[in-house]
Formats: C-alpha cells, sequence, structure tokens
C-alpha cells in the first residue's frame, strides 16, 4: 500500500486532529469560560487552542470557541436543537457554520450513569462515565438535604467507545483540582479536534442538565 494511503472500508484523517488536549474552567458571575490547551509531550500545558464561553440561563444552549482569550475571531461553536430539553441534540458548527458532528445525552441512561451519544463522519461512539460507583454517590449526594448543596469535586471519566468496533474514540479524565479541569485523549483520527472540544466542555457545561 502506498505510504498515505487509506485501508479500504476505512475514512481518512479528521480535517483538524489533536491526540491529546487539556480543558480548563474558569468560573464568572454569569459566564463559564473554557480554556482548551495542547497537551505537551511531558503533561505540561501547551499553547492556547481555543478559548469558550457558555453564557448561563439561556433557553437554548450555545457555546462558542474562540481562537484567543480576547475572542478576536469565533472558530467554531455547538448549540441546542431544542430548547431547554435534557436530551436535546447538539450539533458543532465550524466557523462558516458548516456542520461537523452531533451530540446528545442519553437521558434514561443517565438516571443512574452519565451517558452521550456522539456522531462524527465515520464515527457513532457511545460515551459513559467510567465508574458506576461514582455516579451513584454524585446522585446519593445531590438528594442529601443541605449537604447535596455542599460543591464536591467528584473526580469522574468518561470513555467513548465506536458502537460498531467498540475501539476506543475518546476520553476524558478529570483530575483532581479545586477547579474543574480535564486531560481529553482522542485516539481515534476521524475524530475531528472541534468535535472532541465540544464533547469534552460539554460533559462539565451540560452535566448537570
Amino acid at each position: 500500500m502506498p505510504p498515505g494511503a487509506v485501508p479500504p472500508g476505512t475514512r481518512p484523517p479528521a480535517a483538524m486532529v489533536v491526540p491529546q488536549f487539556l480543558v480548563k474552567q474558569r468560573i464568572t458571575m454569569m459566564v463559564n469560560r473554557y480554556e482548551v490547551v495542547a497537551a505537551n509531550p511531558d503533561g505540561s500545558e501547551g499553547q492556547l487552542l481555543a478559548f469558550a464561553e457558555q453564557k448561563r440561563m439561556k433557553l437554548k444552549e450555545e457555546v462558542v470557541f474562540y481562537a484567543d482569550a480576547g475572542k478576536s475571531r469565533a472558530v467554531f461553536s455547538f448549540k441546542a436543537r431544542q430548547r431547554l430539553d435534557v436530551h436535546a441534540e447538539h450539533d458543532v458548527f465550524d466557523e462558516h457554520g458548516r456542520a461537523l458532528g452531533t451530540f446528545s445525552k442519553q437521558f434514561g441512561a443517565s438516571l443512574l450513569r452519565s451517558t452521550w451519544t456522539l456522531m462524527a463522519p465515520g464515527i457513532q461512539a457511545v460515551g459513559q462515565e467510567r465508574r458506576l460507583s461514582v455516579a451513584i454517590l454524585r446522585r446519593v449526594w445531590d438528594l442529601i438535604p443541605y449537604v447535596g448543596d455542599v460543591w464536591v469535586p467528584f473526580v469522574f471519566h468518561f470513555d467513548f467507545v465506536d458502537t460498531a468496533t467498540g475501539a476506543p474514540v475518546m476520553v476524558s479524565e478529570r483530575q483532581r483540582a479545586v477547579r474543574d479541569r480535564y486531560t481529553v485523549t482522542v485516539p481515534d483520527p476521524r475524530l475531528d479536534f472541534r468535535v472532541a472540544a465540544s464533547m469534552a466542555v460539554a460533559l462539565d457545561a451540560l452535566q448537570s442538565r
């Protein structure tokens, strides 16, 4: 097979491929801000890849990603199709408004263990919280009067696998830190970075929806 050729029956790599990156949240009064940065080989932070903002109390969820913290240029975004719907589908768009992929929360399965569906060209994947015990603990904690109002940084991870092959597509691992911080690994080169980053931010921004 010639160098660079794609094996029969497979799809070529996505237009933008980032095998690993970090997501950091910054909380303000009215807006949640996220920094998406490259991960260096030693695990340290690299360059800023995208800066995102989520405005609170919106009827239809939308998060815009910018090229820098100054918001000089919007480079991609995701937006819900329905208003105030716990299992709304969200579309990911590039800077020109072209669709790159979709994701949605599986409401029924998520009652016990948060479960998401992720779709992109050539990919249909399902992501779940890795540890059922942590998922149950988080839900029980939220139900305890008064105590449930105390914020606790539960460490939870998500594993996305291809529904056809069972191969890993994306992994989001929350770090032990006061502020939300995640390491995101994308072993499947078919998954565009913009879709992966959108899904990673949604796992934090929409987790309690």
